[in-house]
C-alpha cells in the first residue's frame, strides 16, 4: 500500500518496559494501552508486554477491554472510564476490573450483587485534586466504611491521579500525595484490606518515586517519549514508533514558485519539490509546516507550504531524492532521528496528541 506507515519496534517497547521496571524497584507495572496503545496498536503491544511478564493492563472503556479479551489476552485488565450498569455482568464473566469513581456507583454494585450474587472487581478512585473522575475527598470516609460493611463487594484497590506530576513545580503533586496518604490511613483505621494502591504515572516514575506504592501506571514512557519538557530525561527509553511517508512525486521548480494552499510558502531558489503521500487526515500535525521538517538519508529537509489533508510537500533543494523512498516523519532508525518531543515543543502540543493522532490510512507494521 502506498501511504504512511508506522513501523512499531516491539523490541524497543520491551526495552522501555525493562528500563521502567528497573527504575520503580519492587512495584508492579500497570501498562496503559488505551487509545489503541497510544496509537501503537493495543493488541500487539499488549501481547508483547504480557509475554515479557506484565500482570496488569489498563484501558479507558469496556470496548477496549473486550478487544483485548477477544484477542486472547487473559491478564488483569482495568478500565478507567466511569462505571456503567450494562457492563457489570460482562465484567464478571470476562474478569475485567471496573472503576468506582462516582458516589452513586456503589449503589449500582450493591444492587447488582443482590440480584446476581456476584460483584465485579473494582478499584476505588479518589479525587485528590484532578477534579475529573473520582470520589470527592470529603466523601471518602463514608464510602470506605460502606465498602467495609459489605464484604460481598469486591474492592481490590484504591487509586488517584496526579494533575501536575510531569511539570517542573511539584508542589501541587506533593499536596495531592498527602491527600492520598490520608485516604489510605482512613482505610487502615477502618480495617479495610486493600490489595493494590496506586497513584504513580509516567511523570512520577521520573521525579516522584516515593509515590510508587504497589502498582505504577505507565503509559507514554513505554512508547519511548517523555511526558513533558519539564521532566528529567535521564531514562534510556527509545521511540517505539517510526512514522514514515512515501515520496510519490518530484518536480523541479524555479525561484519564486509558490507551493501548497494559500501560497504562503515560496521557493527562494531553484529547487526540487517532493510530494509526500501523508496528510493531516492520517495524523500528521498540520501546524508543523511553519518550522517543520522531515529527515531523509540522514539530513533534514523543510516542509514546503501548508500540510494538505492527504499529502504535503518537502523542499529537497539540489539533493537527489527517489520516488518510492520514505522520509522519516518522527521516530528513529539507523540513519535518521526526529523525536516526537521536538515536534510537540515546536507546535505547543504533546507527544500524547501526536502518537494517538496517527490514524486514517496509516499502515502499522510490527517489527520483532
Amino acid at each position: 500500500m502506498v501511504g504512511p506507515k508506522a513501523y512499531i519496534h516491539l523490541d524497543r517497547l520491551i526495552h522501555n518496559y525493562r528500563v521502567v521496571h528497573d527504575r520503580i524497584g519492587g512495584s508492579s507495572m500497570m501498562c496503559v494501552v488505551k487509545a489503541n496503545g497510544y496509537g501503537h496498536g493495543a493488541i500487539e503491544c499488549s501481547k508483547a508486554l504480557v509475554n515479557e511478564g506484565c500482570k496488569f493492563l489498563a484501558v479507558f472503556n469496556f470496548n477496549e477491554a473486550m478487544e483485548l479479551r477477544k484477542a486472547g489476552i487473559q491478564t488483569n485488565i482495568m478500565i478507567f472510564s466511569r462505571m456503567q450498569k450494562d457492563f457489570l455482568e460482562d465484567a464478571v464473566t470476562n474478569n475485567i476490573t471496573m472503576n468506582l469513581s462516582g458516589v452513586n456507583d456503589i449503589a449500582m454494585l450493591e444492587e447488582f450483587e443482590k440480584q446476581t450474587g456476584t460483584c465485579p472487581k473494582f478499584h476505588l478512585k479518589v479525587d485528590t485534586g484532578m477534579n475529573r473522575l473520582g470520589i470527592p475527598f470529603d466523601k471518602a470516609n463514608d464510602l470506605l466504611r460502606e465498602i467495609s460493611a459489605n464484604p460481598q463487594l469486591n474492592c481490590e484497590g484504591i487509586y488517584s491521579h496526579y494533575a501536575t506530576a510531569d511539570e517542573g513545580d511539584l508542589s501541587y503533586a506533593e499536596w495531592q500525595l498527602e491527600q492520598f496518604k490520608l485516604v489510605l490511613s482512613l482505610a487502615d483505621e477502618i480495617g479495610l484490606k486493600i490489595k493494590y494502591r496506586h497513584f504513580s504515572n509516567s511523570g512520577t516514575v521520573i521525579n516522584m518515586t516515593e509515590s510508587n506504592f504497589d502498582i505504577v501506571r505507565v503509559g507514554m514512557l513505554l512508547y519511548g517519549a517523555f511526558p513533558s519538557d519539564e521532566v528529567p530525561t535521564d531514562l534510556d527509553i527509545k521511540p517505539v514508533m517510526e512514522y514514515r511517508g512515501p515520496i510519490v512525486s518530484l518536480r523541479r521548480v524555479t525561484a519564486g514558485t509558490k507551493v501548497s494552499y494559500g501560497g504562503v510558502w515560496e521557493s527562494r531558489n531553484d529547487t526540487t519539490i517532493g510530494v509526500i503521500q501523508t496528510g493531516f487526515a492520517d495524523g500528521f500535525p498540520r501546524n508543523w509546516y511553519e518550522s517543520g521538517y522531515v529527515v531523509y538519508k540522514g539530513k533534514p529537509y523543510p516542509i514546503a507550504g501548508r500540510v494538505c489533508m492527504d499529502q504535503f510537500m518537502v523542499d529537497f533543494g539540489d539533493d537527489r531524492a527517489e520516488i518510492g523512498d520514505e522520509v522519516l516523519l518522527f521516530g528513529e532508525n539507523g540513519n535518521d532521528s526526529l523525536h516526537m518531543e521536538e515536534i510537540a515543543l515546536q507546535i505547543n502540543s504533546t507527544p500524547y496528541v501526536l502518537s494517538t493522532g496517527i490514524h486514517g490510512r496509516t499502515e502499522r507494521i510490527y517489527l520483532p
